[in-house]
């Protein structure tokens, strides 16, 4: 349990209010101003000055330059006059080398690793996630200015643009965290920036297991389904956890294998040997060079994958995904924004009719059913936890409808405990998957037990 979980459980029993920084946000937050801003613009001015061409120096080490700030700026606070505390002069210290450095007022917070999602509702309001729970900081931007520049510093690393005439980008952070930008005029009250932070140890099914996203029950046929080579469709609403648990089905591919991996922006981390790893591209200044998550579907088909994963399909990308889980490529996963598995199905063949190759319905249709063996949903839960709450079966067609069967379900009906976490968790509906001979015609076999009652 992380610290915040620990502050927020405990207080919580003894009645008592949270502090400011760790309580979660029911309404919104005041706006922040600091009052050490222009001091710190003037330490910034004077230790560019000081500093001068050295802070692009490339031939210098990241230690080296953050030796070089440090002691630039412990001169720079020497000099200046304002009567200042120790603790506020290491403060301002602090912010104008994690300004010069890194991201600003975002830097404690990218480096904190209990903080999940940073959002920036413009300059001068920020909230960051922790274990699930929004909650407001006391730090901000000096002014839009301050905000656009981070912005524009974090987007141009990627060769990606922001302003008036593209007011939204994606882009990604050196480490991999996923960025989102809206800038003026399309962001009424200020620019917005959204960071959701890439661990640099990923999660793992143990991992999963403790949190109590799934059960060990539920680990070992993810597992076996996997090896077996089905196609499995991971859905969710936003931030449910899809990507997290997208990397922990694919660590079960053998290493043996060759896989590609596609993705709007690179986020998996798979340590099997032969991972082959290809990211979309948006169009540049003049509108040419994008290279769609379609594009790149289509392109894998040629480099002899044993497996495909992608990332997210979210547009007429489903199409050639499907064809290929359905033309030898086995054991294919992706993930999909969906309410239910079956929305999921139904995302997709929205996603299908986009482009505009005029298929019958029923066709495709036929097209999920046959290519598509298993859905696992994910759910964020009011308590802010991250659970996995359907794994069904993609068992066929009925007329014109695709028959789905769910083997383990999530209880909701077991309730709350006394800090509103849920009680609940996944239990088998003991209704047995058709694909069990699949497995077994790999040599893999399960215990009929683990498919029990749901009521027991």
């Amino acid at each position: 349990m992380s610290l915040s979980e620990r502050l927020y459980q405990s207080q919580h029993q003894a009645g008592t209010a949270l502090a400011p920084e760790l309580r979660p946000a029911t309404r919104r937050a005041g706006r922040h101003s600091d009052p050490f801003a222009a001091l710190k613009r003037t330490v910034h001015e004077a230790l560019l000055e000081d500093l001068g061409p050295r802070l692009y120096d490339a031939r210098l080490e990241q230690r080296e330059l953050e030796e070089q700030v440090n002691q630039t700026l412990r001169m720079v606070l020497q000099r200046d006059e304002t009567p200042l505390t120790m603790a506020d002069r290491a403060r301002i210290a602090r912010e104008v080398a994690d300004e010069i450095l890194g991201h600003g007022p975002l830097e404690p917070y990218l480096r904190d690793p209990d903080v999940t999602e940073i959002m920036v509702n413009g300059h001068d309001q920020i909230y960051v996630e922790r274990s699930g729970r929004l909650y407001p900081v006391d730090m901000a931007f000096a002014d839009e200015g301050h905000l656009r520049r981070t912005i524009e510093k974090i987007v141009s690393r990627v060769g990606r643009r922001v302003d008036e005439a593209s007011p939204m980008v994606d882009a990604r952070l050196p480490d991999g965290s996923r960025v989102n930008a809206v800038v003026p005029p399309v962001a009424l009250d200020g620019s917005l920036l959204t960071i959701r932070k890439f661990a640099a140890d990923p999660f793992t099914v143990d991992d999963l297991l403790s949190f109590g996203t799934l059960t060990p029950a539920v680990a070992e046929l993810l597992k076996a389904c996997v090896r077996a080579r089905l196609n499995i469709l991971i859905g969710g609403g936003s931030g449910a956890g899809k990507t997290t648990t997208l990397n922990v089905l694919s660590s079960f591919i053998p290493g043996d294998e060759r896989i590609v991996t596609i993705e709007d922006a690179a986020e998996l981390q798979l340590h099997q040997d032969h991972v082959v790893r290809m990211e979309s591209r948006p169009a540049n200044l003049e509108g040419r060079g994008q290279v769609a998550i379609r594009d790149l579907v289509r392109n894998a088909l040629r480099m002899r994958p044993d497996r495909i994963v992608i990332g997210e399909v979210r547009d007429a990308a489903a199409l050639d995904m499907l064809q290929a889980m359905n033309t030898g490529h086995d054991g294919s996963i992706t993930t999909v924004h969906a309410n239910s598995p079956r929305d999921s199905l139904s995302r997709l063949e929205t996603m299908v009719l986009m482009a505009e190759m005029d298929l019958p319905q029923r066709a495709v249709r036929e097209q999920m059913a046959s290519a598509i063996q298993l859905i696992v949903h994910q759910t964020r839960l009011k308590d802010g936890t991250r659970q996995i709450t359907h794994i069904t079966e993609v068992e066929g067609m009925e007329g014109d409808v695709v028959t789905l069967q769910d083997i383990f379900l999530f209880d909701f009906h077991a309730g709350v405990d006394g800090v509103g976490r849920s009680l609940g968790k996944l239990r088998a509906t003991g209704l047995r998957p058709r694909f069990m001979q699949k497995l077994a015609d790999r040599g893999i076999r399960l215990p009929v037990s683990m498919f029990g009652d749901f009521g027991r």
